[in-house]
């Protein structure tokens, strides 16, 4: 058997012995409003739902052509719970790093923000 030591010392596995540290994705249908630029530059927005969302990444469909490089804000409904009282909206934003067209989907692009650090929580109107 060979030494794990002699092994790891050679130049070609240096960093392999790393944790990779995988983050949480949650894949779920969250409405959600979007907007910001779209690829001619004009101001959009368009309501659809997360296809996806962990701490540093939210992905979802849109009809907007959406270029790589794009900030997008997104708005989500939290609901009024037994313990919540008021509706509130969380709004989140960042910067396209994926955007896929697919032809055969009901929305035409597939988008991937990566997220921002910062958010807002503010008391949604009620309607």
């Amino acid at each position: 058997m060979m030494d794990l030591a002699k092994l790891l010392d050679k130049p070609s596995f240096q960093g392999t012995t790393r944790a990779v540290k995988r983050e949480r994705n949650f894949e779920l249908s969250l409405s959600a409003l979007v907007t910001g630029l779209n690829a001619a530059g004009n101001e959009f927005q368009e309501r659809t739902d997360l296809y996806s969302i962990s701490s540093q990444e939210a992905s979802f469909w849109l009809n907007s052509g959406i270029t790589i490089g794009s900030k997008l804000n997104i708005s989500l409904k939290i609901p009024k719970t037994f313990v919540l009282e008021n509706q509130l909206r969380l709004i989140i934003s960042g910067i396209v790093v994926y955007a896929k067209s697919d032809r055969s989907a009901k929305k035409r692009q597939l988008v991937s923000i990566r997220l921002d650090k910062t958010y807002k929580i503010v008391l949604s109107s009620q309607k």
